[in-house]
């Protein structure tokens, strides 16, 4: 229905309670950049995490579960809508996040005691592409585009080299779990933007 948040994940034709609160999905998302965690491993956590009551999900449904996590997560976007270029990193970026998160939000989101993960992620897309944050994302999204910098953004860039690397240096295929961390990481890089 329109305007509903969701707070179950239909598998196999039954619904499931989730969990819903932003910093659920943020720990998943620690999960998946913990290099001692197997992709396997790092689906489990997410699943285990996501639902409520994750026993009772057969095996067999794990990769529709997975699947249904997906869409959450990517707040029901289709998959095709979603930007290919990389500018984004969830731990890496908090310190940034935050701040311009709190900003758009017009509260200290931390502070709260439940935020549904879609209400965090329309805080996350406001966010002033003149922020630091946003400044970052766009230069970064250029750079990733191949686009000329201004001069403006070379010396930002220059000056400022740990804070603009992704620290992603990972040649080979990337697995589901790392699809779906990328796919999160660049939900914002059209509000590097304007949001356009």
């Amino acid at each position: 229905m329109l305007g509903q948040l969701p707070t179950t994940l239909r598998i196999n034709g039954k619904e499931y309670k989730i969990r819903t609160d932003f910093r659920n999905v943020l720990r998943i998302f620690e999960a998946f950049a913990d290099k001692e965690l197997s992709d396997k491993e790092k689906m489990v956590v997410c699943l285990q995490r996501m639902f409520v009551n994750f026993k009772d999900i057969p095996f067999d449904d794990y990769k529709e579960a997975y699947e249904q996590v997906y869409w959450f997560i990517g707040c029901g976007r289709p998959e095709e809508n979603r930007p290919p270029v990389r500018t984004f990193n969830w731990i890496k970026d908090e310190p940034l996040i935050f701040p311009a998160v709190n900003k758009a939000a017009g509260m200290e989101v931390r502070s709260v005691k439940y935020m549904h993960w879609w209400t965090f992620m329309g805080h996350f897309e406001s966010i002033d592409a003149e922020s630091l944050l946003g400044t970052v994302l766009s230069i970064r999204q250029k750079k990733a585009r191949g686009k000329k910098l201004e001069k403006y953004e070379r010396e930002f860039w220059n000056n400022n080299k740990a804070l603009m690397a992704l620290d992603v240096a990972d040649s080979k295929p990337k697995t589901a779990e790392e699809k779906l961390l990328d796919m999160f990481n660049d939900l914002i890089s059209d509000n590097s933007e304007g949001g356009e």
